[in-house]
């Protein structure tokens, strides 16, 4: 049997792959090599300074425009698409992108997978545009039953089309700090950044308003007089892949130049160093606001055997289960209910020793990206 040949379109804004690429590709990188026994896989991206117009990635063709505007981008992916004749079409996280190709090819199989709200938001794009959106592609893919429900509200007609496929982890590449290999990568990693003795709380992610890094800066005067050896590490910086600074950055960093030798910022780092930071820390957490549909930071750190101490907001509700592989706390009351999760976690090894190990057993048994795959693949013999 012949297998189907499927073309993944991403959003153009970053090169695939690349180390200071978003999500959105991140995912694509991880979950279409898996598809490849069963399906001829396409991916079409943007052009990058080190990669050609074509490529390969773990089986997969990609095809590479330069992004100049999201029109020409679109333009280019649009006529290629009709150069091969792809049994079915994946649009990644732009809802506009499924009009513009239906129109060039009205009888063609379109999936829509959305790895956020941010372009399904009014201002983003209207109800009536998105309610188009929705009507012309056959399924429609959301990576948490939060985004899920977010969706079915704003199209509700469209709500039987919506399918959860949670988003996972390398857990290779993740190791436990449980593990042989864990534990002594990890007292390498402590001894050379000098955090033998000190109680790290990691925080991985963009600094912007919603991610909640001032909530951190703000319970961190106390939480030092309760426990002096914590050291608050922020790794991240306002843009992928740039260390371009924000009106926000910068207060940021004024805050943090108040609490010295108990808060230290480390500039945007690759995905390949990203497991580094988790694995020598002793807590992670995930302050973000609202709309966070998943955070793949979750899952990260829970690879690693760290318990996460999160928002009970968006997805991170799905992911994390509170008492048993971390804590969540009020969105509205962040920063004096995580210092006081933070604290227990923090004077307790044994607790925070038992979390770390059953957050590594969830991933292992829900979010990997071969489950992932799994069901991706099973979508797609459902259709």
């Amino acid at each position: 049997m012949e297998k189907p040949r499927v073309a993944f379109v991403t959003p153009g804004t970053f090169p695939l792959p690349s180390p200071g690429s978003s999500s959105v590709e991140r995912v694509v990188e991880k979950i279409v090599p898996l598809l490849v026994p069963r399906i001829e896989a396409h991916i079409y991206g943007r052009i990058g300074r080190s990669l050609g117009k074509r490529g390969r990635l773990g089986g997969a063709t990609v095809v590479r425009f330069p992004a100049a505007s999201k029109q020409r981008y679109i333009a280019s992916v649009r006529r290629a698409v009709g150069r091969l004749r792809p049994d079915l079409l994946q649009v990644e996280n732009r809802p506009r992108y499924v009009l513009r190709l239906k129109q060039a090819q009205p009888n063609k199989r379109i999936w829509l997978n959305l790895h956020s709200n941010t372009f399904i938001q009014e201002r983003a794009i209207p109800v009536r545009t998105l309610t188009q959106c929705f009507h012309a592609a056959e399924r429609i893919i959301v990576n948490s039953e939060f985004l899920r429900e977010d969706a079915a509200k704003r199209v509700p007609q469209c709500a039987d089309k919506l399918r959860v496929v949670y988003p996972g982890v390398d857990v290779e590449r993740f190791p436990s700090q449980y593990s042989a290999e864990g534990a002594n990568r990890r007292a390498e990693l402590r001894a050379k950044r000098k955090w033998t003795g000190r109680s790290v709380v990691l925080f991985m992610g963009r600094l912007q308003p919603i991610k909640g890094v001032h909530h951190l800066l703000k319970l961190m005067p106390q939480l030092i007089q309760e426990h002096p050896s914590v050291l608050l590490v922020i790794v991240g910086g306002a843009f992928y892949g740039s260390n371009r600074t924000t009106a926000y950055v910068r207060e940021l960093h004024r805050l943090g130049r108040k609490l010295q030798n108990h808060v230290a910022f480390v500039p945007y780092v690759p995905y390949s160093e990203v497991p580094s930071w988790f694995l020598g820390a002793d807590v992670a957490v995930v302050p973000s606001g609202k709309r966070e549909a998943f955070g793949l930071v979750n899952v990260e750190a829970m690879s690693c055997g760290l318990p996460v101490v999160a928002t009970r907001a968006g997805g991170m509700k799905e992911i994390i289960v509170d008492g048993t592989t971390g804590f969540l706390v009020d969105p509205e009351n962040v920063a004096a209910e995580m210092r006081l999760r933070l604290l227990e976690l923090l004077r307790n090894d044994p607790l925070r020793r038992q979390m770390g190990l059953l957050s590594r057993e969830r991933v292992e048994r829900y979010f990997t990206w071969q489950h992932s795959a799994n069901r991706w693949l099973q979508m797609l013999t459902e259709s």
